[in-house]
């Protein structure tokens, strides 16, 4: 099938290289043409306009920042649904909400255009590594279609259920790395207090009990004094909003979400929203220097 892909961001752009690694017909766009600079070195045929993408593709990926974005990607001017011809895929591999993902099905079936909500994990390095895993909510018979292209992006294809049920799992995968990302920064601020070895610190987290994804990924790059995003805290603020949203819909109390949700609101507001969830330590260095003075 013709692949199209719309977002190449940190993640966006390693996915949709995948694609073209695996032997997919693929062509892209981007709203800032320069980040198309590698696909037009390989020969990716580079589109005008999101509505271009639609015209010349069975299959049109979507990976950008939210919602409101995937709508105006859509439905905007020049937009998805302006190409639309009946039998295209879309396919929203971002992070929003069942509920974004309902309405998108349903504007787009008025077209008679299939759609699949299919967001990610696994970050930067998962991206580049083609080892992410993908959650997806639709029609399995047009899961079952585009699944091969999913098999170029990542490692662990997971089927959800209906639409929304990609984004209702990727919400509960964004609750554990939010909490996982709070307890490798506290863990780490003890350990200085202690003044320990920090690369024996590291070597305990990321063997014993306390391994996990997050440590074993942003651990070394704060030891570095590397802030720069594998994903955005700005992001995963975002996801962590719309996972206590829908929990309040049913009141599910969710006591640890709530509060990371407010540190990570902290940590942007200090003016690190674009940085990456290690970031969160200097919402910690912060109130130290408070204390301090």
């Amino acid at each position: 099938m013709k692949v199209g892909f719309i977002g190449l961001g940190i993640m966006g752009s390693s996915m949709a290289y995948n694609i073209f690694k695996g032997g997919h017909d693929l062509i892209v766009y981007n709203r800032t043409e320069s980040k198309t600079k590698i696909f037009r070195e390989a020969g990716v045929p580079v589109a005008k306009t999101p509505k271009e993408v639609a015209e010349k593709s069975d299959v049109a990926i979507l990976m950008v920042t939210d919602a409101p974005d995937v709508e105006n990607v859509i439905f905007g001017k020049n937009g998805v649904a302006d190409g639309a011809h009946e039998g295209l895929i879309v396919v929203d591999m971002s992070t929003n909400s069942p509920e974004y993902a309902g309405k998108f099905a349903n504007m787009l079936a008025e077209l008679k255009v299939e759609f699949l909500d299919a967001p990610v994990t696994g970050g930067d390095v998962g991206a580049k590594e083609g080892r992410l895993t993908i959650m997806v909510g639709g029609k399995k018979e047009i899961f079952e279609k585009v699944k091969p292209i999913f098999e170029s992006m990542g490692k662990i294809i997971i089927y959800a259920g209906p639409v929304g049920s990609g984004q209702k799992m990727k919400l509960v995968n964004q609750i554990a790395v939010a909490l996982s990302d709070l307890a490798m920064i506290e863990a780490i601020e003890l350990a200085k207090f202690f003044n320990l070895d920090m690369e024996q610190v590291y070597k305990l987290l990321s063997t014993g009990g306390a391994r996990s994804f997050t440590i074993e990924s942003y651990m070394p790059r704060l030891m570095k004094g590397d802030l720069e995003p594998g994903f955005k805290l700005s992001h995963l603020r975002k996801d962590i909003g719309y996972a206590l949203e829908e929990a309040k819909k049913d009141k599910i109390p969710l006591f640890a979400t709530s509060l990371i949700y407010q540190m990570l609101l902290s940590t942007e507001n200090l003016g690190y929203g674009e940085k990456g969830i290690q970031a969160l330590i200097k919402l910690y260095e912060n109130l130290s220097k408070a204390q301090q003075s």
